[in-house]
């Protein structure tokens, strides 16, 4: 905390009071231009100066690990509850018992011990090519083990953690015999060896190398918000989303979210930098420039993806994805999925 001595001349006295200007630090894992603007808006309106950091979500906590209680961050955001519990995990979080988080962000979406809250939702959907799919053959993840979808399916490697948190979920829901019996079947089903990212998946699909692909919502978003003749656009208007699971358990979901770091030097500005970003005025704006949906209770996401309709999300505590990682990739390993 920065200490400046202020003049305040009364009279013919001079009374000296001291001014506190407060800071956050902040690392984060989502790219600058998606947290920046928010950043610069709370610390107008609070005077509280945010000092962030930027880089790829595994860097980021190795570097918490190894800075330990010397390290200077007092914010940790993250994307997929995976990571989250990793960080819980690792010793790098402390819980927050805040009156407005808990308001604001359902059980759901955080940690039940308040390591970490949720601040923006994604699903992962089943995408289809239009004209070429039928959208009433589909019905549920389960479903895509069956012959039928046979060199049909893309999606990426077993070595990303939104597939190891969407197997999570299918453990969670269906037991282990019955999961790895579906993985393999699934695996038999890929139309060719896993590669590249999400918004690669959707790209094979509409170029014809499969017919459906498993993807993150904003990708697809950030796919469609292209000028109109890039190759991206392009190949997202051949597609379509179907949201499975909708007669049982709900789609697959998942969130970023933000955790207070044990080391932290700054905790009462952090924890309103928290409240903060998950305000309405927050939500809404971070839900349109990451076309993802508001992690809190409705607000609209934006025109864009409140246009792929309304949808019964998968209804688990979140935090169980992280508890139930291990055993969902020794599941992906056994399936051979690469």
């Amino acid at each position: 905390m920065i200490r400046k001595l202020v003049l305040c001349l009364i009279g013919a006295g001079v009374l000296i009071t001291t001014v506190h200007a407060e800071e956050v630090n902040l690392y984060s894992a989502r790219k600058e231009k998606l947290i920046k603007p928010l950043l610069k808006q709370f610390s107008a309106e609070t005077g509280i100066k945010v000092n962030l950091v930027t880089g790829k979500a595994d860097a980021l906590l190795k570097r918490l690990e190894a800075e330990g209680r010397n390290s200077p961050a007092d914010l940790f955001i993250t994307v997929d509850a995976g990571r989250l519990h990793r960080a819980k995990a690792a010793g790098v979080l402390q819980p927050v018992d805040a009156r407005g988080l808990k308001a604001a962000v359902a059980e759901k979406y955080r940690d039940p011990e308040g390591y970490w809250y949720g601040l923006s939702l994604r699903a992962r959907p089943i995408f289809y090519v239009k004209g070429k799919v039928d959208p009433a053959e589909l019905s549920s993840y389960e479903d895509l083990a069956r012959d039928k979808w046979r060199g049909r399916i893309c999606i990426r490697g077993s070595g990303n953690i939104y597939n190891q948190s969407l197997m999570a979920s299918m453990l969670i829901a269906n037991g282990e015999a019955k999961t790895e019996a579906w993985a393999k079947a699934f695996v038999a089903n890929f139309g060719r060896p896993p590669q590249g990212g999400d918004r690669d998946q959707i790209k094979a699909a509409a170029a014809g190398q499969c017919d459906i692909a498993i993807a993150n919502t904003y990708y697809f978003g950030r796919m469609l918000k292209a000028k109109k003749d890039d190759p991206q656009r392009i190949a997202a208007e051949k597609m379509a989303i179907f949201w499975p699971n909708q007669g049982d358990r709900g789609v697959h979901v998942n969130v970023s979210g933000v955790g207070l770091t044990r080391a932290a030097k700054h905790r009462d500005a952090a924890i309103r930098l928290m409240e903060y970003l998950v305000r309405a005025e927050s939500q809404k704006w971070y839900a349109e420039a990451n076309n993802e949906y508001p992690v809190v209770a409705g607000i609209a996401a934006g025109p864009v993806v409140d246009a792929w309709g309304d949808f019964k999300a998968d209804s688990i505590n979140l935090s169980r994805l992280g508890e139930e990682n291990a055993a969902a990739v020794r599941i992906m390993d056994r399936a051979g999925w690469k």
